[in-house]
């Protein structure tokens, strides 16, 4: 009998000791509501504005203090207007799982001056995961701009704002009248697994946009559009870049730095294992020509492939569009410890490495290693103005410092 009871209090135990563990396991992997943006109202016809019941959908996670996940299932849903998702929410772990396709107002008039039409502002712990689309339509803003009407600037696809420890994985963001993915303000985000779309000669459509945020990593992804790959603005720190496809586009490109007198600086930097197919641009610096207390520093470009790439390697602290505001000027952008590693492949013009420097602020510590660029199967050429730097291993074109 009493080896009985012992035996029925061990059962005790190890039952109670495996709920607690049930209960802890859900907790950590998130299991929580679904809501399906359907079951509140939102119409899969793309022709139904569904901006109210997304709303509400958000409105309902956010106010949740459970983790929570919003589903967008197959089927096209209209944005006809700008959605925030606002936060300080309830919810610190809301999942947005995207299988159908978020399509933009095609009237550009709409929410071309909204700045983005999907913003999530001051959020936390949100990650907007799976295999759909965001449709930005831009194709008819892109035709305005082409012919030099009076036309608004235009919407990003996708922007994250005042927000923390954010996930972007698996998405498509297809035809963004202007940016198609912003990280603003922003800390530890991990964008992974995107693909980026639009035509090579649409403008502004940079791919991925980030400023003012530390902690980001941007991993596996595949960016064809008409502008930067990637854009890295000021007042960004510690950005990892790895595995990324480039082309058509103007490269991944630090800056434009110094627009401003008063600015924040980019530091530690990693660009690695990236693929450039006949862009623009390879791995590029650029500041405006004119006064500005911002700085470049601790930057490494690494594992890099180019295929008939224009511009392979390039700092231009003389960038001047329209000769407007900076003619005859010199940037005070500070240029320093920047290490261009094993990069390789052909260049599609004669001069592969661009060090075009401020004259009054000389490019300091810069590295070329192993680089090996050539122009039709012939050696390339390297210019170099105001910029010092070494040279290790074997690099072609020759040394310009």
């Amino acid at each position: 009998m009493a080896l009985l009871r012992q035996k029925n209090i061990t059962f005790i135990l190890i039952y109670v000791v495996a709920l607690f563990m049930i209960f802890t396991f859900k907790s950590a992997i998130g299991i929580g509501e679904t809501l399906n943006i359907v079951d509140f109202g939102a119409n899969p016809n793309g022709e139904t504005d569904s901006t109210n019941e997304i709303l509400t959908t958000w409105a309902r996670a956010c106010n949740s203090t459970t983790p929570t996940t919003i589903y967008v299932p197959i089927g096209r849903f209209l944005v006809g207007g700008r959605v925030v998702f606002k936060g300080r929410c309830n919810n610190k772990g809301i999942t947005v799982i995207i299988d159908g396709t978020l399509v933009a107002n095609y009237n550009y008039n709409f929410i071309g001056n909204e700045g983005s039409w999907l913003l999530f502002d001051d959020v936390e712990g949100v990650s907007i995961i799976g295999n759909g689309i965001l449709d930005g339509q831009g194709t008819s803003l892109w035709d305005c701009k082409k012919y030099g009407k009076s036309c608004p600037i235009g919407a990003t696809n996708l922007r994250f704002a005042n927000s923390n420890n954010i996930v972007i994985n698996g998405i498509t963001s297809l035809n963004s009248q202007m940016f198609h993915i912003v990280i603003d303000r922003c800390n530890n985000v991990k964008v992974q697994g995107i693909k980026v779309t639009a035509a090579g000669n649409s403008p502004n459509t940079d791919g991925i946009h980030v400023q003012l945020s530390s902690s980001v990593t941007i991993l596996s992804s595949n960016i064809a559009t008409g502008d930067d790959c990637i854009s890295i603005g000021p007042g960004t720190t510690n950005l990892w870049i790895e595995n990324i496809a480039c082309g058509p586009g103007h490269g991944i490109s630090v800056g434009s730095l110094g627009r401003e007198f008063e600015e924040f600086g980019v530091q530690n930097v990693t660009v690695k294992t990236v693929k450039f197919i006949g862009t623009e641009n390879g791995v590029r610096i650029k500041s405006w020509g004119r006064p500005s207390n911002g700085f470049a520093r601790n930057i490494i470009f690494q594992h890099a492939t180019m295929v008939n790439v224009q511009n392979p390697i390039v700092i231009d602290q003389n960038y001047c569009p329209n000769e407007k505001d900076c003619p005859g000027q010199a940037s005070g952008v500070k240029i320093s410890n920047i290490i261009f590693q094993d990069i390789h492949g052909s260049s599609a013009t004669e001069v592969a490495v661009k060090l075009n420097c401020s004259p009054i602020n000389p490019c300091t510590g810069i590295s070329l290693e192993d680089v090996m660029l050539t122009y039709k199967n012939q050696n390339a050429e390297s210019l170099c103005n105001h910029a010092g730097g070494i040279t290790s291993g074997v690099v072609q074109p020759n040394n310009c410092f």
